[in-house]
């Protein structure tokens, strides 16, 4: 059977050339051959290069989003065994007191052991780079990559983890591992459950989600913060009844409060 013919004008006579069977390989033809034809300048060559290039990172990217509606299915539930508890403060203002408030949620290890077999199986893979902000704060940024070049990534900012007596170096490890829970839960859409709800979501309709609340439970032990006044504050008798629409307002303040 033949091939699909073209006339190249460029030559001094009609040559007949293959269409390439895709884009981007017909921009690299184009190239090849103005890149023989002495007439051609710099600027033009710029010009399609950078046209190859738009072509090629659309393409990955084209791939990137089949693959990941592909695996959206597989990736699991996670259940949360771990416990963030906030416990009330003595007389010396120490929290040694009884359990306030307590959150689970999902262990990062738990997540990891969950999704690395399915994102090796898709062509991803899920990377993370640690920094720190100019205010000291940590900050995570979760790289999700594919086999065909194109990545997304997501940040976040953390106050250092002090609960529990923590020292610094443990503060800070625990704020990177929060981190990364994060990180790699915003990008796959990950969702997890207690132990026993049977995948019943704990927050009410309108209310703050389970990440969200052990976020929220992570800063008030981090900045040490008054449970009864931050949620005067919030207008809310309990921490559980801060809407999703006020979740910006109390990370904000427990941020500020860090920083004074």
């Amino acid at each position: 059977m033949n091939k699909p013919l073209v006339i190249d004008h460029n030559a001094g006579h009609s040559m007949a050339v293959p269409v390439p069977s895709s884009e981007a390989s017909a921009i690299v033809s184009i190239i090849e051959r103005a890149a023989r034809d002495p007439s051609v300048d710099i600027d033009k060559m710029e010009r399609l290069m950078a046209m190859h290039e738009r072509v090629v990172a659309r393409g990955a990217q084209a791939a990137f989003d089949a693959a990941l509606a592909e695996m959206q299915p597989e990736l699991p539930v996670i259940c949360r065994r771990g416990l963030i508890e906030v416990k009330e403060k003595d007389r010396e203002g120490k929290r040694t007191g009884p359990v306030q408030q307590s959150t689970p949620y999902a262990l990062w290890e738990d997540i990891n052991d969950g999704i690395k077999p399915i994102l090796h199986k898709h062509g991803f893979a899920l990377s993370f780079r640690n920094g720190m902000a100019a205010d000291g704060r940590v900050t995570v940024t979760g790289i999700l990559s594919h086999r065909d070049g194109h990545r997304e990534e997501t940040t976040v900012t953390l106050q250092h983890d002090s609960s529990g007596s923590k020292n610094a170096v443990q503060a800070t490890g625990s704020s990177y591992s929060y981190g990364k829970r994060y990180t790699a839960t915003a990008l796959l859409n990950i969702t997890s459950r207690g132990e026993d709800d049977d995948g019943v979501a704990a927050g009410a309709p309108g209310g703050l989600t389970d990440d969200q609340l052990a976020e929220v439970r992570r800063l008030i032990v981090a900045v040490d913060a008054d449970i009864p006044k931050f949620c005067t504050y919030m207008k809310v008798s309990q921490i559980e009844d801060i809407p999703a629409a006020q979740y910006d307002k109390a990370v904000r303040a427990l941020n500020m409060k860090a920083g004074k």
